[in-house]
């Protein structure tokens, strides 16, 4: 079985390739994005072509937190589109029948009942701060549910939670809420300052899932049989929720960073900054269903990634 993984150098993509490495039975094929760029119909095109692998993950996407999405809208939405389409058009046409997207929980609307099920899809207005990368990761969805009733392909869509782990970006201002503060409390061990400050409130409610979870649960649902798969799907509402189905506000999430890196200092919460969509629960009983459910508690996977943020080289990826 020859896999494509699309993004294998990110922290969703590496994860992947770690699980598909256990495995002697794939032949992975891989490319940088110095090698590829995805948003480029023809070198996707030529790409598929010659490869012609038997399956593709797409984990390759342009992501960031609030403040990245917030200050370039543009990119999120067109990168996210370009990449989609190329990827799951450039795969029908090679003939590629299996493909596995991830998207992302954003795609939800903004005040939608919690813990939000997956037929809460485009049933409301989306957070502002997210928009358009949710509407790009939606297309995404509705692209592979149209290639499979038009073309009678296999291609599925996963939503994960707010994902942490090794690889992760560790940007101050760029990264998503966990790696940020992390890299925030770390440095003001080794400043010795003596507070750290949070945007917003302190209040949102947030999932966390470590990424090798979120890896094991994609395999999960990729390697379902067809017929088990469409049990607990429909043709036009066929994506499945990966979470843990636990919250923490960002207020005990900030104390349990805190005590991971030793940070004693004070917890100043800058209320002048977006909190952002103030609860994302994701409802996981239809993958709890099917048989897989998240095993890494959020302490220990913090552990583990603050291990590993530690290893990193001063000029490499915590600097990002």
């Amino acid at each position: 079985m020859r896999i494509y993984v699309a993004g294998h150098s990110g922290m969703v993509g590496s994860a992947i390739l770690r699980q598909l490495r256990k495995r002697d039975d794939v032949e992975l094929i891989t490319r940088t994005s110095s090698e590829i760029d995805l948003t480029d119909q023809a070198a996707v095109r030529q790409f598929f072509q010659d490869e012609r692998p038997d399956q593709v993950i797409l984990a390759a996407a342009k992501v960031g937190g609030i403040a990245a999405n917030n200050s370039y809208p543009a990119q999120f939405i067109y990168e996210n589109l370009m990449i989609e389409c190329n990827v799951i058009h450039q795969a029908y046409a090679a003939g590629v029948e299996k493909l596995l997207q991830l998207g992302s929980s954003c795609i939800y609307p903004k005040n939608a009942d919690q813990p939000m099920r997956e037929d809460a899809l485009l049933t409301g207005t989306l957070e502002p701060t997210n928009e358009p990368y949710a509407i790009a990761k939606i297309a995404g969805i509705k692209l592979c549910e149209s290639y499979n009733r038009q073309y009678g392909t296999d291609y599925r869509s996963v939503m994960p939670t707010n994902l942490y782990g090794p690889g992760d970006n560790f940007h101050p201002e760029n990264s998503h809420v966990l790696p940020a503060l992390l890299r925030r409390f770390h440095e003001a061990v080794q400043s010795g300052a003596p507070e750290v400050v949070i945007w917003g409130s302190g209040t949102p409610r947030r999932e966390f899932l470590h990424v090798d979870d979120m890896a094991e649960a994609s395999l999960f649902v990729m390697d379902l049989e067809h017929e088990t798969y469409l049990r607990e799907t429909q043709p036009m509402l066929s994506h499945i929720n990966i979470g843990c189905g636990e919250d923490v506000t960002i207020r005990e999430l900030s104390t349990m960073l805190a005590d991971v890196t030793g940070f004693t200092g004070q917890l100043a919460f800058d209320a002048t900054k977006p909190d952002g969509t103030q609860r994302k629960l994701m409802d996981v009983s239809r993958l709890e269903r099917l048989g897989w459910k998240a095993s890494i508690a959020l302490e220990h996977g913090i552990h583990d990634t603050y291990k590993w943020f530690l290893s990193q080289p001063a000029d490499g990826l915590r600097d990002q």
